[in-house]
């Protein structure tokens, strides 16, 4: 059955293949090589123009993002789209099978956050931050949280909602979200992990906010980075 299945998806098997029938080893088939796991991270909040998916990546060349779209395509984890006139323009998009990698993705990130080589000095795109928020929130401190949220992320715009202490982040206007933040995606990241209250991220002008500052200050205390433990 299980070989009945590889053999039905259409996926090529003349490169290396694992010999090795457990669901990590064909996992790393799908999206294992490098950058993969990141095309699919900055799919997550929506479709993609192939330029836009290059800004966020940056260091990835043009010829590599048109290999790992098509490779994601050919497994069934991302679909290509044209959208509808004015626009006519083609994007990238999860299937309902590759928006799965979420919690995958999101599992690894914490983790990964932990390490000591973790290095919080390197790039991070608009949305590569909004989703470290949704992967980092303390859920049970969230639950209940009041306010709709608006950002502007490197001039990107999101707005989001604590949903039973899950962030639920679009890609969509923040006008009239009771707290806004804006600011460059690293700067936003000092902000919500480092040590600084947000009174002192304003002045020193790591962060623009609009909305009530005590209700601002425990938003941002629902974040954090995990302390690494190697006991």
């Amino acid at each position: 059955m299980e070989s009945q299945k590889i053999t039905n998806s259409g996926l090529s098997k003349s490169r290396r293949w694992y010999p090795d029938s457990c669901g990590t080893a064909l996992a790393m088939e799908l999206v294992g090589e490098r950058w993969s796991l990141l095309v699919v991270r900055e799919l997550l909040l929506g479709g993609r123009r192939f330029s836009e998916l290059r800004a966020g990546l940056p260091g990835l060349s043009a010829n590599i993002l048109t290999q790992r779209l098509e490779g994601l395509e050919a497994s069934g984890v991302l679909r290509k789209r044209t959208l509808p006139s004015p626009a006519n323009a083609q994007i990238y998009e999860l299937t309902k099978w590759g928006r799965a990698l979420e919690e995958p993705i999101f599992a690894l990130s914490r983790w990964a956050a932990g390490s000591p080589l973790h290095d919080v000095t390197l790039g991070l795109s608009n949305t590569a931050f909004m989703l470290s928020l949704r992967t980092m929130i303390d859920r049970e401190a969230a639950r209940g949280f009041p306010a709709e949220l608006g950002f502007r992320v490197g001039g990107e715009p999101f707005r989001a909602r604590v949903d039973d202490g899950r962030l639920e982040i679009e890609r969509a206007d923040p006008e009239g979200a009771a707290l806004v933040f804006e600011g460059e995606p690293l700067t936003l990241a000092s902000v919500f992990y480092g040590p600084d209250s947000l009174a002192e991220s304003q002045r020193l002008g790591k962060v623009r906010f609009t909305g009530d500052p005590s209700l601002g200050q425990r938003f941002v205390d629902l974040f954090g980075l995990p302390a690494f433990d190697n006991d």
